[in-house]
């Protein structure tokens, strides 16, 4: 279950911009002091496994199937931009 509930802000058309950061201890989703969102992964930097464990936890997050999640910016980046289709 991820740390925070992000369901009331689920409007298509959203874009949410995220700071990844791969090779965590565990997979984790939380909100910094300047409310923005901050994604921790099991998953190695390499071949989009990253980013693709990054766009389920931000779906679980928000109460989507990751199927609904487009990068639109950021696939080799750490700061990556999701859009809710």
């Amino acid at each position: 279950m991820p740390d925070i509930d992000l369901s009331s802000r689920a409007e298509p058309g959203t874009d949410f911009a995220v700071r990844v950061t791969p090779k965590a201890s565990r997979n984790a989703l939380s909100l910094d002091e300047t409310g923005a969102i901050r994604i921790h992964v099991t998953a190695v930097p390499e071949a989009g496994k990253a980013t693709e464990a990054a766009r389920k936890l931000l779906a679980r997050a928000l109460g989507v199937a990751p199927s609904r999640l487009s990068l639109i910016r950021g696939a080799t980046a750490r700061d990556k931009v999701f859009r809710l289709t």
